[in-house]
């Protein structure tokens, strides 16, 4: 089953209460064995990006094939101890001193994005058992949108070539880049040059280095054969170990977001009781159109709408799509590949609830596993 929008339409999607948010075991699991093979046929060990996907109702399963994850915080640390207890790696632009205390008891890699960081923390790292490592900025942009891209001038992510402080690596075990965002193994080739170029020279004395997350690894069109050659190379050549923490790879297209029409207005404008800005934030940020199911692009099918929100925002719109038939108060609408960076942004503006998650086994059962309500919109002020 993929979800895209010639799908049979499937008996799930009206019988959920809307809006809900419904990831699939078996599309999860699917991407998982694509991540796993590459792990098993390199050797390099393939981490969840929690910060793309942290329903860890399916920490279980993703630990059944990921050798754990990684983190921006001591939220996402704290979930991936409890929730999955396997690797658990952290990386933050700037860490204090308490954060740190805490994550050093819980944490297995610790990755400091400046040497003054390092300086501060790294002993307090380090009497934990962590191993730790230096974020590093090879300046070597790959994609154009400038808000994803850490290699953007002026960025504030990762230690650039001049400022590298050869001075201060005993201690440091491992180097880290991520620069990518929803790119292919050719972007990868680009970067992995332009780091071994800056940085080649330290690689032989670590012991790891993470390629960062931002690979589609599991996109059909994905040259996984290029990824393990890149993989291989940097294994024989440096003689260290490889990371990957990729997020969105992991549940890229295994759910979709059901909602319901709410009015349909003279001129094409369709309200839904789901919104971009609070539900499926990326749409307005990235931005992009997710697809829909059964629907066309504007004027491809024979009845033309603009979806929008019921907030207050006037730029809360989701897109412009076309059906075969008209559209009426009451109707179901599912958007594809909503499990990625929804859950993990959405937020409640103008009091919005916020929508179910919902589970759904192989057999197509479903299984609301967290709703929330007016408290958990009234706790977060």
């Amino acid at each position: 089953m993929a979800l895209q929008a010639e799908l049979e339409w499937r008996a799930e999607w009206n019988e959920v209460p809307t809006p809900s948010y419904l990831v699939y075991e078996e599309l999860l699991e699917k991407n998982l064995k694509i991540l796993a093979g590459i792990a098993e046929d390199t050797g390099a060990k393939v981490l969840l990006a929690q910060k793309c996907f942290s329903m860890y109702h399916y920490y279980p399963l993703i630990g059944k094939y990921l050798s754990g994850t990684t983190a921006s915080g001591i939220y996402e640390a704290r979930l991936s101890q409890e929730e999955m207890g396997k690797e658990n790696h952290v990386f933050k632009p700037a860490y204090d001193a308490e954060e740190i205390r805490q994550l050093a008891q819980i944490c297995d890699h610790i990755i400091f994005n400046s040497f003054a960081q390092w300086a501060r923390f790294g002993r307090a790292a380090r009497a934990q058992g962590a191993s730790c490592g230096i974020r590093i900025n090879p300046e070597c942009s790959t994609q154009e949108h400038a808000i994803y891209d850490p290699c953007a001038p002026g960025s504030r992510l990762g230690v650039k070539l001049a400022d590298f402080r050869e001075d201060l690596l005993e201690g440091i075990e491992g180097l880290h880049f991520h620069t990518l965002c929803e790119q292919g193994a050719d972007a990868l080739e680009v970067t992995l040059a332009a780091v071994e170029e800056k940085f080649g020279k330290y690689l032989h004395g670590m012991k790891w280095l993470n390629f960062g997350g931002g690979h589609h690894i599991t996109r059909e069109d994905y040259d996984i054969p290029l990824l393990k050659k890149l993989i291989r190379h940097v294994q024989e050549t440096y003689d260290t170990a490889v990371y990957l923490e990729p997020g969105e790879a992991a549940a890229l297209n295994a759910g979709v977001l059901v909602a319901e029409v709410l009015e349909v207005q003279t001129g094409g404008n369709v309200i839904l009781n789901t919104s971009a800005t609070c539900h499926m934030p990326d749409v307005i940020e990235m931005p992009y159109r997710p697809p829909v199911v059964h629907a066309g692009e504007a004027g491809e099918k024979t009845h033309t709408y603009t979806f929008a929100g019921p907030t207050c925002l006037a730029g809360d719109t989701i897109g412009t799509y076309s059906f075969d038939t008209p559209l009426s108060v009451g109707d179901r609408v599912v958007f594809g590949d909503m499990a990625i960076y929804t859950m993990v942004k959405n937020n409640t503006f103008n009091g919005m609830p916020l929508p179910n998650i919902i589970a759904v086994s192989p057999s197509g059962a479903w299984e609301i596993v967290r709703a929330f309500s007016y408290d958990d919109f009234k706790m977060r002020l």
